[in-house]
């Protein structure tokens, strides 16, 4: 896929193909480092995801050699010595942190990393539902050899993936580690050939597309509930949201779709 030649600054390049929504990182010439325009067109591609009712699901992926470096430091430390964030309140959160003011993403993500993925880059990568990783990324969670913190969900998800003293070892030696390491960790679900990332993230992302989009949502968000919250949270939920799919349209087109042995043409509803 040709990278459109993005402003200086960069940009977030958004384009639907079918129920899909590619969302690519786009400043190659920086190795796609975010600027504070990056994160609000980031986050409103996210809310676009979400809101429109023709999507089901997201693919994130990055234009150029890399995923992303991670932050531009100059461009974005004064918004951290405020402790504000580059997007405005209401929209969905491209860290999916649940930081007051801000949206949950509730469709699925599938992201596709290559080269360096730095800092925000394994941290947006955390955030996804599903990871497809070239064999030739470079990971490093190197905050603390800036003189700071990880704040995008580093801190919380390594040790959810991989054990306190996995993540500790990487988060605070700011080492840095290969694909077959993040695979080993639980941070990456497939590491393929460089090149056939998107591809791979691309054909995960359609088999999720053709499953009934309200099951699909729902069997995410009670999975998150899990981790977040611990299984009995889960578990209350179950009888009261398989009641409400059970009721609906998509449940009574699977159910005819495998008395007829046909595919299933789900409408999300």
């Amino acid at each position: 896929m040709d990278a459109p030649t993005p402003p200086a600054e960069g940009c977030i390049v958004t384009e639907r193909r079918g129920e899909l929504l590619l969302i690519g990182i786009n400043r190659p010439a920086k190795r796609n480092g975010f600027t504070p325009p990056m994160f609000r067109q980031l986050a409103d591609a996210y809310t676009l995801l979400d809101d429109d009712p023709q999507l089901r699901v997201g693919v994130l992926h990055a234009f150029g050699a890399h995923f992303t470096a991670g932050l531009d430091l100059p461009s974005i430390a004064e918004l951290m010595r405020k402790g504000e964030k580059a997007f405005p309140y209401g929209v969905v959160e491209p860290t999916d942190l649940g930081t007051p003011g801000y949206r949950r993403r509730t469709k699925p993500l599938v992201a596709a990393v290559k080269g360096i993925t730095f800092t925000l880059g394994i941290e947006l990568m955390l955030a996804a539902d599903i990871v497809v990783a070239a064999d030739d990324c470079r990971f490093s969670q190197l905050e603390v050899q800036r003189g700071i913190m990880a704040t995008g969900g580093a801190t919380l998800r390594m040790s959810q993936r991989a054990g306190l003293g996995n993540a500790m070892l990487h988060l605070l030696t700011a080492d840095e580690f290969d694909s077959a390491e993040a695979l080993r960790l639980n941070f990456v679900q497939k590491v393929v050939p460089a090149g056939q990332e998107l591809d791979e993230a691309l054909r995960i992302a359609e088999a999720i597309a053709r499953q009934a989009p309200l099951a699909v949502v729902a069997t995410r968000l009670n999975a998150i509930k899990a981790v977040e919250q611990g299984p009995h949270a889960a578990v209350q939920e179950f009888i009261a949201t398989q009641q409400r799919l059970s009721s609906s349209e998509d449940a009574a087109e699977g159910v005819r779709s495998f008395i007829e042995k046909r595919p299933a043409r789900f409408q999300g509803r």
